[in-house]
């Protein structure tokens, strides 16, 4: 059992840096069952929006295409995978575990879980709708992009982000980890494909396409207004 850990600034907001290290430690891992946890006390709070701030046009496309290859390379990952969910996953950290074989959130009300991109004003890739459409229970797809609400645990549970909620969750996540692992690995990993295969394939060519349509809309002043207004009251929210 292989602990990849989300470790970074931000309470663990997706970099360019972190992304390339999950890359890197899911690539050492080799199929072994993979525990994705985050930490401190936060899964992930989402993309690293000081980055983001800082980047051109291609930059962004840079960064975008890491955040594809990660998300190909979790949700394809021969192995097992489970998501210990002890903290906040947002937006783009919601993204990461909606990528694992399973997912176990902590029972803890405060915990804030959802993909708040329209909130945001940011459009998806095309990578994340796909896993959305995929991992979401259908009747509530429209209740989670749309409505771009950040649910507390049995409210994730009930629209499909999470598939458990438990008191003990370490222990609960590393148990179910290991039941996974259990089976007989060839015929995991091939089951796996069987039905994950193409999922969030896309043609390098319509990759390419979609990310110069949505490097106009990432980069338009307009958004970056926003966003800078969103952690301009973050932080004002955490003075004393």
């Amino acid at each position: 059992m292989i602990d990849v850990v989300l470790s970074g600034p931000g309470k663990n907001a997706l970099s360019s840096a972190l992304m390339q290290s999950l890359r890197g430690q899911l690539a050492r891992a080799e199929g072994q069952p993979v525990l994705v946890r985050g930490e401190g006390d936060a899964f992930s709070a989402g993309l690293n929006f000081f980055e983001l701030a800082t980047l051109d046009a291609a930059g962004l496309d840079e960064f975008l295409a890491v955040l594809e290859d990660l998300l190909h390379e979790l949700y394809n990952y021969p192995g097992p995978t489970v998501a210990l969910v002890s903290g906040h996953a947002i937006a783009g950290g919601c993204l990461v575990a909606m990528c694992c074989d399973h997912r176990v959130c902590a029972a803890d009300p405060r915990l804030k879980i959802g993909l708040n991109e329209v909130a945001l004003g940011l459009h998806f890739p095309g990578t994340a709708l796909a896993l959305a459409r995929r991992r979401v229970n259908p009747q509530a797809l429209d209740e989670v992009i749309l409505g771009a609400r950040l649910y507390a645990p049995e409210d994730a549970l009930r629209v499909g982000l999470v598939d458990e909620v438990a008191a003990a969750a370490e222990a609960v996540a590393r148990q179910r980890l290991s039941e996974l692992a259990s089976h007989p690995a060839d015929a995991y990993s091939a089951a796996k494909r069987a039905i994950r295969g193409g999922v969030l394939d896309m043609d390098p060519a319509q990759r390419r396409a979609e990310r110069e349509a949505l490097l106009p809309h990432w980069t338009d002043p307009a958004l970056r207004a926003r966003i800078g207004a969103f952690l301009a009251a973050k932080a004002q929210a955490k003075k004393p």
